[in-house]
């Protein structure tokens, strides 16, 4: 078992491989690439980013993009569209509205921002993407943030590359990738935090296959005006959701859908959160509320390798 860890993306990544050959090394190279170079390429953050160039040229027609670019925006439309808007690149600009405009580390303390009114957070289907010239139009006034759903869907890919020749698990600031069993087919092991004890996990999971993401408000939170922001946006109202969870924690087929999945049912709330998590075909998940109450799905403990102290419905 090897395994290396950087900074990209605002989390740190960590790669491990089921493999103790010596040349294996090699790979974490190349995974450190493709992760500065999509970052280079996606964030919002970067000045001089495609994206931002593509955010910049909002209202003016047509902008013929890069292929790494097209295929993470035909990503996080899919999302968009599975999680009925929910979950959609076009917060970008109430995002910087709630004080969200930098990387997250140099976030400290209250910003000197104008106090502004929440944006309105436009549909993210009238984003007009033509196939055939690779070309995407966005309407006036909005911006674009890839953010998670462009480090999961880049995770993805990665653990999928090495996968073909190692057992390869990606974790991405919590979000994990698997590319298939360990070696000797046995699961890995992948604890899920406690947000109120942060010595001890929740669970133990064990997963063979697929992804495992975590959405929540008790991280990336900044004081803003003297008001506390989060960095997940409800597009119904176009400011960080007002949700009564804490985290939510979603076991899919993929790690793009278990991001997208967390997201929904962090906005959602528990009440409707749980019953749409239920209705998801192969997903479990299990959420903290605010009032420390743990909530799982009836088929989280599939899972589970360790009982759980917690409540299902």
């Amino acid at each position: 078992m090897q395994q290396r860890s950087f900074w990209a993306m605002g989390s740190t990544i960590t790669i491990v491989i089921d493999s103790d050959e010596a040349n294996a090394r090699s790979v974490f190279a190349g995974a450190y690439r493709i992760f500065r170079t999509y970052e280079r390429i996606l964030s919002r953050f970067q000045p001089h980013s495609d994206l931002n160039a593509l955010n910049r040229c909002a209202g003016r027609g047509p902008r013929r993009v890069g292929q790494t670019l097209w295929r993470a925006l035909q990503h996080a439309l899919w999302m968009a569209y599975r999680s009925d808007g929910l979950v959609t690149p076009a917060v970008g600009e109430a995002l910087h509205t709630a004080g969200y405009d930098r990387d997250f580390r140099q976030m400290a303390g209250t910003l000197t921002a104008d106090i502004k009114a929440p944006s309105p957070v436009p549909d993210w289907r009238l984003i007009q993407c033509d196939p055939r010239r690779r070309t995407v139009s966005l309407p006036a006034g909005m911006r674009l943030d890839l953010g998670g759903s462009a480090k999961g869907w880049t995770a993805t890919l990665i653990a999928r590359g090495l996968g073909r020749r190692y057992p390869t698990l990606v974790d991405a600031g919590g979000d994990i990738a698997l590319s298939g069993p360990r070696r000797d087919g046995s699961p890995w092991p992948i604890e899920v935090a406690d947000p109120l004890h942060p010595d001890r996990g929740l669970a133990l999971l064990m997963l063979r296959r697929g992804g495992v993401a975590t959405s929540g408000v008790d991280y990336r939170c900044w004081l803003h005006h003297g008001k506390w922001q989060h960095h997940l946006i409800d597009p119904r109202t176009g400011d960080p959701a007002s949700t009564d969870l804490l985290t939510a924690t979603v076991i899919a087929p993929t790690l793009s859908l278990a991001e997208m999945a967390a997201k929904v049912v962090l906005i959602l709330g528990a009440e409707a959160g749980w019953h749409w998590l239920a209705d998801q075909p192969n997903m479990a998940g299990l959420l903290v509320h605010r009032d420390g109450q743990i909530i799982r799905t009836p088929n989280v403990d599939r899972y589970c390798w360790q009982s759980l102290m917690s409540v299902s419905r």
